[in-house]
């Protein structure tokens, strides 16, 4: 958000003064036109080289998508923009090299391994198939993993940390890998491209533009059509210095470990040898120390200052050519005049050098006097920098800017602060500092850092430190002292600095409040590697929603994603929803399960849940909400469901359909916000095991009670006995069951392999409905059915009228109880061919079990000890969210398809 609106307020200065630098020592007023650089074109949009080039293969227009007719065409040498001649006068699109001098506030990205879909690279402007690519989790930029180091850091700031103001909200827009069918907001064209990187796109609000269109757009953002159900940046604050952006988002490391094992293979070059030569080049001593170099093919008589230029353009560095120089491994530097591969001869004759090095160093040239340009971090400001040509110090030098500016402010200590972006990390410099040494420091370790590294001066306010850090996986029901003596003896806590502010005892789990830095940071890093009671502690950084900000009317949406569920198409779904609403409303269930998020959302008003997994994710949630429901202002929040795992039932008695089969990420949320409230009946199931005599007296206890809740129903015997084998199977090879077909096929596996198995329930259970004794018939299954869906949408009790007993219902407050026969009568019933039979309906059982026996609780099975079980009403009714009948009316093309990257299908609810 920051990004965006520097960049508004950018072009409000253009008018006054001139642009913003090219970097923070570019004092000299116009660069002197290099030698290489004296025959390209210039065009209005700042960074671009552009040259003309004979075209050998069909060519569409960055700028129109058209096709170049022809054989001429104008490319950039820098980031291949490529454009008719008629078009270079209308080009608007800022080179790749100036896009970091367009962002005041940089704000970093958080790169994962990318999609698979065709995309575009944000920095060099060609395709990503057949290439290595990575994504940013939070917003829509795509790049080759060696372009990501020059991407502009302009991601999407989804949070306060403290210190911005903002009177708008403002668009933020990223170019190109707009869906065809995309039309401008403006002119209503086609502005999107399946050939170019093409078009322009709110991340929040979705609209979407021209290149040139979208310069006379309003600047402020109406978030679009999800408005309602997002979370609004300007409502959350975090303390996010020393956390990187994946830290603060909770992004999987496993992205960042896939991202690793990426192969930077650097640019592939297939030019002659014999009039080409490929450069290792390393801008800086950071560069040379890690081995990141940049290839960079000149011709083999090349004088040096073009090769210069042609390493500044390989690293995006958009400045004179004529400041810079070549250094070998020797720290020799070449003359300007020198030609790379030969030097004259007393009698004019050249001469090849025999060895030329392979690897140099590109440095910046020691200047006599150089321009330091400050920025002024007040967002009314009219004035974008101030220059500052002395190496002073930093007191004074705000008060020499503070002077300039105007503001009638006398300076004391703690009036401004002084800090400097580098070149997406915020560092905070003290009053004695010298900011010249300072950047000539970064300049020495990177010359890319160096170029988007600005100074800012800011004013200084007592803004306490607030950290907040959820640990979980700590031992459960203790008290707060105790656990706060766990934290000391493992964690050596300082009491100072550190509260425990929340304590989820039936979780295990505390919340820190932390007023230091260095201390939250090391809290986090050490109990990731930290277990307690043989248990590992999960700690994770969590944001504060100011409720009291939020709009009346707003309902945020809470999502759940499980990333392992439904054919590993979760992972995409989250990445969907956290690009379409606000990262922090996103959660991974994963990383610290349902916890993090109910803590979050704690004093929302209002708020809805979108829980995105199979049944046993869906009762992950439904149980940690029903533990914790006390502590949340909106106790009752409505639940939906994205149906991600194999049966599903609890999904499609809600119309959300029987599994996810790619439905757009968009369409799903305004599903969501369209959806009508029900409710529906939760049940406790309390197993105390016992041991059973013959006569049914009880002989001492076997194992501590155990309680669990149930949403959809409870199978004794056959039934869960296949559960049983399936899970098993599950776990012996959890790799092979990511398709829900496989699934199904060893579940049937299962199955079959029971055809034989004869089990006399009858015989090793009593049963007790409403206190009144049901005898049983000859069964090998006993199923009690709180939802009309059973086994992946088998109607298991049947929809036969029956005097006996009441229309079953998902909130009547009564259990329908069903006997099966074997595995040949539940084929019968999945197919649609019987029924179960019916035994009983009622709200309170009892069940007595003489023998060990397989159980499941909605598809979670066991082995049970004997004893009792009995189920009861578990408190009040859940809401649920369920899907509407009616069709959704149609959005514009641009705005359904413009905000997701997933494929759209066709409806799947019922």
């Amino acid at each position: 958000m920051a990004s965006a609106a520097d960049s508004a307020r950018a072009k409000n200065v253009n008018s006054i003064m001139e642009s913003p630098p090219v970097s923070p020592l570019s004092g000299r007023e116009k660069p002197k036109q290099s030698p290489g650089s004296r025959s390209r074109y210039q065009v209005s949009a700042p960074g671009h080289s552009f040259r003309k080039v004979t075209l050998t293969k069909p060519t569409f227009c960055h700028n129109c998508s058209d096709f170049i007719w022809g054989l001429n065409g104008f490319i950039c040498e820098v980031c291949n923009f490529m454009c008719h001649e008629k078009c270079l006068k209308m080009v608007r699109t800022v080179c790749s090299c100036m896009a970091p001098t367009q962002v005041q506030v940089p704000v970093a990205h958080c790169f994962g391994p990318a999609g698979q879909k065709k995309r575009f690279c944000c920095v060099c402007r060609k395709h990503l198939e057949g290439n290595t690519a990575v994504r940013c989790e939070v917003c829509e930029l795509h790049a080759h993993y060696d372009c990501a180091t020059f991407s502009c850091g302009d991601c999407r700031l989804c949070h306060q940390d403290g210190s911005q103001d903002f009177d708008m909200f403002p668009h933020h827009w990223r170019e190109g890998n707009i869906p065809s069918g995309a039309r401008c907001e403006v002119c209503r064209h086609t502005c999107s491209s399946s050939d170019v990187l093409a078009g322009m796109r709110c991340q929040w609000c979705g609209i979407t533009t021209h290149a040139a269109c979208y310069l006379i757009m309003p600047p402020e953002c109406g978030l679009g059509r999800l408005r309602n159900m997002l979370l609004h940046p300007a409502c959350v604050r975090i303390c996010s210095r020393n956390f990187s952006k994946m830290h603060c988002y909770r992004i999987s490391e496993s992205y960042q470990n896939e991202l690793g094992k990426l192969v930077e293979t650097g640019t592939k070059i297939s030019i002659s040898t014999v009039k080409r030569q490929v450069l290792k080049v390393f801008d800086g001593d950071d560069a040379v120390k890690r081995s990141h170099f940049r290839l960079v093919s000149i011709h083999r008589i090349t004088k040096n200052v073009e090769v210069v230029e042609s390493a500044l353009r390989a690293f995006y560095i958009p400045d004179d050519p004529l400041e810079y120089e070549l250094q070998d491994n020797g720290q020799q530097a070449l003359v300007d005049d020198d030609v790379l591969n030969h030097n004259g001869s007393p009698d004019n004759q050249a001469i090849f050098k025999e060895n030329v090095p392979e690897a140099w160093l590109l440095r910046a040239k020691p200047q006599e006097t150089e321009v330091l340009k400050i920025y002024a971090d007040w967002l009314k400001v009219i004035v974008a920098y101030i220059s500052i040509s002395k190496n002073s110090t930093v007191d004074s030098v705000i008060k020499e800017v503070l002077t300039q500016l105007g503001k009638q402010v006398q300076f004391t200590d703690g009036v401004c602060s002084f800090f400097l972006h580098i070149p997406v990390q915020r560092q905070v410099l003290t009053g004695h500092e010298l900011l010249l040494d300072k950047l000539q420091e970064i300049r020495k370790i990177s010359l890319r850092q160096m170029n988007q590294t600005r100074f800012y001066i800011v004013e200084s306010r007592n803004r306490v430190v607030q950290v907040n850090l959820l640990l979980e996986g700590l031992p459960v029901q203790l008290s707060k002292e105790e656990y706060a003596d766990l934290l000391q003896e493992h964690l050596a806590i300082k009491s100072h600095l550190v509260t425990i502010t929340h304590v989820y005892g039936n979780q295990g789990a505390v919340v820190l409040q932390i007023s230091c830095f260095s201390e939250a940071e090391r809290i986090y890093m050490l109990a990731k590697d930290t277990s307690v009671s043989n248990q590992q502690l999960t700690s994770l950084v969590l944001p504060e929603i100011m409720h009291n900000k939020l709009p009346k009317d707003d309902s945020p949406l809470l999502v759940f994603v499980n990333p392992k569920s439904g054919e590993l198409k979760g992972r995409e779904l989250l990445y969907g929803f956290r690009k379409l609403l606000n990262p922090h409303q996103v959660f991974d269930m994963t990383i610290g399960g349902p916890l993090s998020g109910l803590h979050t959302f704690r004093e929302v008003p209002r708020f809805r849940v979108l829980v995105c997994g199979g049944d046993g994710t869906v009762g992950w949630v439904l149980g940690v909400l029903e533990a914790i429901r006390h502590k949340l202002v909106c106790p009752e929040p409505p639940v939906g469901i994205v149906p991600l795992g194999t049966g599903n039932d609890l999904a499609r008695i809600l119309r959300w359909g029987a599994g996810y089969s790619g439905e757009d990420p968009y369409h799903i949320l305004v599903s969501v916000d369209e959806a009508e409230e029900v409710q529906i009946d939760r049940w406790t199931i309390l197993l105390d095991a016992q041991e059973i005599t013959d006569d049914g007296k009880e002989n001492g206890f076997l194992e501590p009670p155990k309680i669990v809740q149930m949403n959809n129903y409870f199978g004794l015997g056959i039934d869960a006995e296949v559960s049983l084998d399936f899970h098993h199977a599950r776990q012996e090879e959890p790799g092979k069951f990511n398709s829900r077909f496989h699934n199904k096929g060893v579940y049937l596996k299962a199955g079959l392999q029971k055809l034989s198995h004869t089990r006399n329930l009858h015989k090793d259970l009593k049963l007790q409905v409403d206190k009144q004794d049901i005898e049983l018939p000859s069964i090998e299954g006993l199923i009690f059915l709180n939802i009309p869906s059973w086994g992946s949408g088998a109607d298991l009790w049947g929809s036969e009228g029956d005097s006996r007993y009441g229309k079953p219902r998902i909130d009547d407050g009564m259990l329908e109880v069903v006997g099966v026969t074997g595995v040949v009568h539940m084929g019968q019933v999945q197919s649609g061919m019987r029924s179960g039979i019916r035994l009983a309906q009622g709200n309170y059982v009892r069940i007595t079990v003489t023998k060990p026996i397989p159980v499941q609780v909605d598809g979670e099975p066991w082995i049970q000890a004997p004893g009792h079980i009995i189920i009861s009403a578990a408190g009040p009714k859940v809401r649920m969210l369920r899907k509407s009948k009616h069709k959704q009316k149609k959005q514009s093309a641009s705005l359904k398809e413009g905000l997701s990257e997933s494929p759209s299908s066709s409806d799947g609810g019922q």
